[in-house]
């Protein structure tokens, strides 16, 4: 499937979420979801494919902040859409975790922010150093919705490289704005969404 063909799903199935009523409805997406119980923790996850890679993201710490994350391969680069709708409109931090574990209310179970280089926190690309989850901050409109794209050839889905390998680790929405200089965190503040990478 080509690049253009997957986000454009992402964007549609993001939407479609965030104006449909509680009802579930069943998925179209059978390969590559995770499914979410009622405390909004992964009970499923199928091994990577090698195709896109669909991330949910769950509401933490009494938020109501859900989404989907897309990262598809093209080349060398591995590139981010994120979906996101429930949020307080403004400035939010996002971030891959360490652990692709979000069971905790908090989301504090994926652990600080993926850095296996051992850098200090600090904005993606700077001379002084930045985390591999690093990725920066987006900004919400007044309903609440946001899209962010980031592509990099510093990550990679499967190729088994520690210092490049997403799969494993979790993405994490903040309540707050990234100020890329507060060690180690950059003072985002609590964590309102969680999504675990397929393994």
């Amino acid at each position: 499937m080509k690049k253009i063909s997957v986000f454009a799903v992402a964007f549609t199935l993001a939407f479609a979420t965030a104006c449909k009523s509680d009802k579930k409805e069943p998925s179209t997406n059978t390969e590559t979801e995770i499914e979410n119980t009622e405390t909004n923790t992964v009970t499923e996850q199928k091994p990577y494919d090698g195709g896109a890679l669909w991330v949910t993201l769950n509401s933490k710490s009494g938020s109501t902040v859900k989404g989907t994350v897309v990262f598809e391969t093209e080349g060398n680069r591995v590139t981010m859409l994120a979906s996101v709708n429930g949020l307080e409109p403004g400035t939010h931090a996002i971030h891959l975790h360490e652990k692709s574990d979000c069971s905790a209310e908090d989301g504090t179970s994926a652990g600080g922010h993926w850095n296996p280089t051992a850098q200090p926190h600090g904005k993606w690309g700077a001379e002084e150093g930045y985390h591999k989850g690093d990725v920066g901050n987006f900004t919400a409109s007044d309903n609440g919705k946001a899209t962010y794209t980031f592509s990099t050839d510093e990550w990679c889905m499967g190729c088994g490289d520690e210092t490049k390998d997403i799969l494993g680790k979790a993405i994490i929405i903040h309540q707050g704005t990234d100020d890329f200089t507060t060690q180690p965190t950059g003072a985002a503040g609590g964590r309102v969404s969680c999504g675990g990478v397929i393994q």
